[in-house]
């Protein structure tokens, strides 16, 4: 696939800080890219600088063929844009909303009933924005931004501070973008998030790209051990110490958990003492991925 996308050492600093530090990656049309990292790794200013919104210090970038800065008036209708914080036009119900928007880009006014309909507000076309909830108005705001149908859609931590269902239901608005052919371009910090929507991502922190890949790649490379649990009613801590291939064992609970490299033996010997009641095995994920590389520590 032709790339959509063109990112070379790409630098932004703010005083004495690079916010962005020699940046380089590329998307591919119709590939669903996210990146991540903790707050402050540089994810919004990398978004801004390919979107034509702030100016690159050095480095260059290529949106479908041409260079967004200075302001690039020819991507404009090709492109849409969901920004961290969304304001809508006081007093206007969500079908008014899409209207003014329509208008603006002189579509036909009836993208205003497709674009209610792919989000799924058409129950609330006539709620002012004020009063839709906080899932409802990040629906509404990305459906702002393909008010042009535009072939490249940037959205940035789209997600943040929802509930777990209304997380799981924008997943599905955000799925069905990308199966229309849009090529997305996601910033997040929830790696469920990013493991389950995106084709690869780019983890970043400091300002640089530390790895890059499909998710399920980058978990394999993590030298991680497994982690399988089972009733303590069924299987206790001193048990399961003899087990093969046991490397640690501790108590959590109700449970007892036992880390190992070489999961096949330990569940061999589990079936043989019919002690699978209960059982949960939890590999490495996207998340171990992304603290292994950016540390544990908080930050504000």
């Amino acid at each position: 696939m032709a790339d959509t996308i063109v990112v070379t050492d790409l630098v932004k600093s703010y005083e004495s800080k690079n916010a962005v530090d020699g940046v380089t990656f590329s998307v591919a049309d119709g590939e669903f890219f996210g990146i991540l990292g903790p707050n402050g790794a540089g994810k919004t200013t990398t978004l801004e600088m390919i979107e034509g919104l702030r100016e690159p210090d050095s480095g260059s970038v290529s949106l479908l063929g041409m260079s967004p800065w200075p302001r690039n008036s020819k991507l404009l209708p090709r492109i849409g844009v969901q920004l961290q914080a969304s304001a809508f036009f006081e007093q206007l119900t969500a079908r008014e909303q899409l209207h003014t928007f329509v208008d603006l880009y002189g579509q036909s006014m009836a993208r205003v009933d497709e674009l209610l309909e792919m989000v799924g507000l058409q129950d609330k076309a006539g709620t002012r924005a004020e009063k839709l909830s906080g899932g409802q108005a990040q629906r509404l705001s990305i459906a702002c931004s393909l008010v042009n149908d535009p072939e490249v859609v940037f959205l940035d931590e789209p997600t943040a501070a929802l509930d777990p269902q209304a997380r799981r239901n924008l997943w599905d608005v955000l799925r069905d973008i990308n199966d229309r052919g849009k090529t997305v371009v996601l910033t997040t910090h929830y790696m469920d998030e990013a493991e389950s929507l995106c084709d690869r991502v780019a983890i970043m922190d400091n300002g640089k790209i530390l790895q890059l890949g499909p998710p399920a790649v980058l978990v394999r490379g993590l030298d991680a051990p497994v982690r399988i649990s089972v009733e303590q009613a069924v299987l206790d801590a001193d048990s399961a110490r003899g087990l093969p291939g046991a490397d640690q064992v501790e108590q959590d609970g109700s449970s007892t958990i036992i880390t190992t490299r070489t999961p096949s033996p330990v569940l061999s010997a589990l079936a043989e003492r019919d002690a699978l009641d209960g059982l949960q095995v939890r590999g490495a994920t996207l998340e171990d991925v992304f603290l292994d590389l950016t540390g544990r520590e908080y930050r504000a």
